[in-house]
């Protein structure tokens, strides 16, 4: 089986520089991260606001782009074109936001386990 994500382990080392406590910290950040996209896109998803997407593809994009989460960046991407040209109600959204929500729990799972 393919592992998520090969590198973000490396990735996460080398920006600690061999500093342990800090490699922690970092690793729960990005989980914090990825958690709060998934929940903040939910609401925005529901609400049908695209202002309160925007922000947290903003806020996170960032860290997702630093740590090679190059999967999520082009989903986010797709949801910004459909929400932009056809709207929350297209079904097109839809498929996103299911496609979005299992790279989002993938990725979360993985950077959960580079945690323990």
């Amino acid at each position: 089986m393919e592992q998520i994500y090969p590198g973000l382990a490396k990735l996460i080392c080398e920006m600690s520089e061999g500093d342990k406590e800090f490699e922690k910290e970092l690793t729960l950040a990005i989980y914090s991260g990825l958690v709060e996209l998934k929940e903040k896109y939910a609401e925005g998803s529901r609400e049908k606001n695209d202002t309160k997407i925007q922000q947290i593809r903003h806020k996170l994009k960032p860290t997702l782009s630093m740590f090679e989460l190059c999967h999520i960046i082009e989903e986010l991407q797709v949801g910004k074109d459909i929400i932009e040209t056809e709207g929350f109600d297209a079904a097109a959204f839809n498929v996103h936001y299911y496609r979005l929500h299992q790279k989002l729990d993938q990725a979360i799972k993985r950077v959960y386990d580079l945690a323990q």
